[in-house]
Parts: structure tokens; sequence; C-alpha cells
């Protein structure tokens, strides 16, 4: 699948990206569009509908009401009038009020004769189409570059596409090292702490023990007692009771 995609784009690049070219109308000013042959090869009943054909391209350029002055190839004299009525592929319909001018007094206006055509309006219309033909061209050029930077885009996709996976992989894995270095920071600040608690408690402990053995009774009092009672004779024991004693008694 993706093989058929490359080949397809590749096989659009060479038709469509192009490099700007000139914007050539092929109008020249020098040439007279005016003028042009044609032949009869037909005409309806009346004699006034007749179709030309000609080998004039530019003939398409033709809209219905065109005025249009012919002569007949072979003879002189002044030019016939007519009103172009339609036109298709190589053929466009004339509408002539009077063949006279051109044909004279000949009785019968014949299919197959060559005319030489005289149409200012179609020189005016081919210079008109010539300048639209420019801004197309312009157009065209416009779109083969969009056409190219999406060519260009659809080339490199894949190494695109690796580059930016590839990106993305080095920063998780650099969160990655981070992450891990932060547990392992966090699980050696845990054994610093539990070391630091132990130590503490065992310290604690200690201090308990000497708080509890330097502790001093209160036999100030009991003791000064026993020291008056005896200098006044009166029965007291052979030792200052302690604290301890007292309470038992």
């Amino acid at each position: 699948m993706w093989k058929l995609l490359i080949i397809s784009i590749l096989l659009t690049s060479k038709l469509f990206a192009v490099e700007k070219g000139p914007m050539d109308s092929f109008y020249d000013q020098k040439t007279d569009y005016s003028r042009f042959s044609g032949r009869i090869t037909d005409k309806d009943d009346t004699g006034h509908i007749i179709k030309v054909s000609s080998e004039n391209d530019n003939i398409k350029f033709f809209r219905a009401g065109d005025p249009v002055e012919f002569n007949v190839s072979k003879f002189g004299g002044a030019p016939c009038f007519g009103h172009v009525r339609s036109v298709e592929p190589g053929y466009f319909v004339l509408y002539v009020r009077d063949y006279k001018p051109c044909w004279g007094k000949r009785d019968y206006f014949r299919r197959g004769s060559a005319l030489i055509f005289n149409a200012k309006s179609l020189q005016k219309r081919i210079k008109s189409m010539g300048r639209y033909r420019v801004v197309l061209l312009r157009r065209k050029n416009d779109f083969l570059k969009q056409l190219n930077g999406i060519n260009h885009f659809l080339w490199g996709y894949n190494q695109k596409k690796i580059h930016l996976a590839a990106e993305y992989d080095q920063k998780i894995m650099e969160f990655e090292r981070k992450k891990q270095n932060s547990l392992e920071g966090l699980l050696d600040e845990r054994g610093d702490q539990i070391l630091l608690q132990r130590e503490l408690i065992k310290r604690i402990e200690n201090l308990d023990k000497d708080l509890e053995f330097y502790r001093i009774g209160k036999t100030e009092l009991f003791d000064d007692r026993w020291h008056m009672d005896l200098e006044l004779g009166l029965p007291v024991k052979p030792r200052p009771q302690l604290e301890k004693e007292l309470d038992a008694n």
C-alpha cells in the first residue's frame, strides 16, 4: 500500500512539479487575427443562414451577434455582412441578409465556396482572451506551487515521522531516566531516614534511662524533721525515712 502511494506521488511530481515559467499567452500584437478563411459547408432553404467550416481555432471565441464581413476568395468588390448565430468546434453559423455586395447578380451561392472573413470584434476578443490566459497561467502557477509543497511534504512524510518519533522517544527516555533517578534518590533518603529514626530511638531510650537514674527524690523536708525530732528527744527511727517508705506507711 505504501509503495503504491509513494509511486503515485513520484508520478504526480513529474507531471505537475514544474518551475514557474513565462506567462505566455501566445498573443502576437503584430498578427491580424481579424482576417481568416473559411468554406461554406451548408445553408438553409432561404439561403440566408450558412454554415462555415474553418481551420482557424480562434473562431471558438465568436459570440452570437458578432458582426462579420466576408468576400468570396475569387471575386473582388465590396464585402458582404453577416452576424454570428452559433459556434461549434470547427464551424460557425452566419446569418447573411444580402449577398449582392460580394456575389453580385449571380443566381446561386454555392456550397463549398471559399470565403475570406474580416471580424474586428474577433480581434478585440482574442486580445482580451490573451490577457485572461495570462491570468489563468498565474493561477495555474499558484496551484503548482501549492502542489509542490504538498508533494514535498508527502515525499518526506516517513522520514519526518521517524525523526519526530525519535525526538519524542528521546524525551521519553530522558523523563524515564529522571524518574528513575528521583525514585532511587527517594529510596536512598528513606534508608537514611530509617537509620536516623533508629539512632534517635536509641538515644531517646538512653536518655530515658539517664533521666530515671538521675531522678532526685523529695527527702529534704523529712531529713530536716528527723534531726529536729532527734534534738528534741522525741522518738525517731535510726535514720531519716525516704519518700517511698513514707508512702508505704
